[in-house]
């Protein structure tokens, strides 16, 4: 996952399910993003999903999940309570192996230069 910013319980929920069914989970996000008093990153970190602050660029503005090497989700939707409950945002589901491809190796890109976090 690419994160710009993530508060959303039902995400965080959702994805420490699957990291305990054995999903490999890895997490990057935008610095400022991963401190947000309301971040759900200590849970992830406390269920043991690496995390990972990208301040690389000045920001990192990413909305992005890649799953099973398949599909891509992605759009101007971030991860937030505001984005389910009070925002206009769309959200696209692309399924394509390739372009999930293209985005791992973007995710990979950050991962490189971002610093993980505890």
């Amino acid at each position: 996952m690419l994160a710009y910013d993530f508060t959303s319980v039902p995400i965080g929920k959702a994805l420490i399910r699957a990291k305990r069914r054995g999903v490999s989970v890895e997490v990057v996000m935008d610095r400022p993003g991963a401190l947000n008093e309301y971040s759900e990153v200590p849970y992830l970190t406390r269920a043991g999903i690496p995390l990972f602050a990208d301040s690389h660029e000045m920001m990192q503005h990413n909305k992005v999940m890649i799953i099973d090497g398949k599909t891509v989700i992605t759009g101007s939707f971030n991860f937030t309570k505001a984005a389910e409950y009070d925002n206009a945002e769309n959200l696209l589901i692309i399924k394509s192996p390739e372009l999930a491809r293209k985005y791992l190796e973007n995710w990979q890109l950050h991962a490189g230069h971002s610093r993980r976090m505890q």
